[in-house]
């Protein structure tokens, strides 16, 4: 065959960042092809043959992809042109086996990412950026219109990437980064305006479900009621197809209460949102990494599933909603960590525990909150170019 049928790949200028718990491809939205700086078709296919999707054998391993929810995202990053921000963030989460890009929601893990990129990005006035001390990116995260704070730590007029701030789920220590969330409620806190609903779930019969809007829309469910402990690890969920297709009905039902779709069979296109977790109170048990994690450590147990799948940590996004939860009196959450007033709690999840804070407030609209916050860390792992084959773009 002719060697023009074949011509070179495109490249594409992109960093490989992790954030958090999570990993993803990052872009300079000036970088991308003049066809992909748009939303649309283009840009869907661009990010798919980057992470290396849909791959029907679920390893992406023509991709960028690592064959998770966590490490199958990508990011675009632009300068932003509203008052107070620095920079605007777009998230898109590529389904593994699927051809689409899910829009619908935040990464949290990956916007402790964001601050950095855009310090290396040189997308922050120079003016805006301490010497030594911590520089404060203002984030517009324009898939749900709300504003993020990362405090990023410089030193010698650079990103401060090594530190000893431990994170469980992240094998290497390095700096710390504090996430804000400011006001992460996207609408009503609570979109049924109770902090309590019951639910009816085919094949599982009635349950009782917090639904709640704040980082991501995530339904909370108690890990009793379906016959659980609140201490499963992965293999303990993601090996048990039964298990998994009924949380996905659950997540479902839950979404059609909330009002994100119209159907239950409309979940499988909003596979990003809501998440599904299930809670329970203080318990010890061995995390994944082989560390104890002790009734006392902790004020209640927290797993959550993320694109169908038990997640081997906790999404950032959803550690904002479990903080916003467990201060408000009443919900499944604040009462698995043993009800009252707070303003922070420590939960455990699959790869050990996890401190989150938020301020909750009751007005004559409802609850509110007013910020939610956690630390997190960030850093390049490469920088350069991706490519992919130069028919990707339509």
């Amino acid at each position: 065959m002719a060697s023009n049928a074949f011509p070179p790949q495109l490249k594409v200028p992109a960093t490989y960042m992790r954030g958090g718990t999570s990993k993803g491809v990052f872009f300079n939205l000036g970088d991308l092809p003049p066809a992909a700086q748009v939303p649309g078709e283009a840009r869907d296919r661009l990010l798919l043959r980057v992470i290396g999707s849909p791959d029907p054998y679920g390893k992406q391993i023509d991709g960028m992809g690592g064959a998770t929810s966590s490490t199958s995202k990508t990011v675009i990053v632009s300068k932003s042109d509203k008052p107070d921000h620095d920079v605007d963030y777009l998230f898109g989460q590529v389904s593994i086996d699927q051809p689409f890009v899910d829009w619908s929601g935040n990464c949290g893990n990956l916007t402790a990412a964001v601050g950095p990129f855009a310090i290396h990005a040189g997308l922050i006035p120079p003016g805006r950026l301490p010497q030594n001390g911590i520089a404060t990116v203002r984030i517009w995260q324009a898939n749900i219109g709300q504003t993020l704070l990362v405090h990023v730590p410089m030193k010698d007029g650079q990103v401060q990437e090594s530190g000893d701030f431990a994170l469980d789920g992240v094998t290497f220590a390095a700096a710390e980064i504090r996430v804000d969330f400011m006001a992460p409620g996207e609408g009503a806190l609570f979109p049924t305006g109770n902090l309590v609903n019951v639910l009816e779930v085919p094949g599982l019969g009635t349950i009782n479900a917090t639904l709640i809007n704040a980082g991501i829309p995530t339904i909370f469910v108690n890990a009793e009621c379906l016959g659980l402990a609140g201490t499963e690890l992965q293999d303990d969920i993601n090996n048990q197809a039964d298990t998994l297709a009924m949380f996905e009905q659950i997540r479902a039902c839950g979404a059609v209460k909330m009002g994100l779709i119209a159907r239950p069979e409309d979940a499988a296109r909003r596979q990003h949102t809501p998440k599904v977790a299930f809670v329970a109170g203080p318990a010890s048990y061995t995390a994944s990494g082989g560390q104890p994690v002790g009734a006392n450590d902790v004020d209640l147990l927290v797993r959550a599933l993320s694109m169908g799948k038990l997640h081997h940590a906790m999404m950032g996004t959803a550690a904002v909603a479990i903080a916003a939860a467990a201060c408000v009196p009443g919900t499944l959450v604040n009462l698995a960590a043993g009800g009252g007033d707070r303003e922070s709690v420590s939960f455990g999840h699959p790869s050990g525990t996890l401190k989150v804070g938020a301020q909750a407030r009751h007005t004559a609209e409802g609850w509110q909150v007013e910020r939610a916050s956690m630390s997190r860390s960030a850093r390049i792992l490469m920088e350069g170019w991706v490519r992919v084959p130069a028919g990707t773009l339509p």
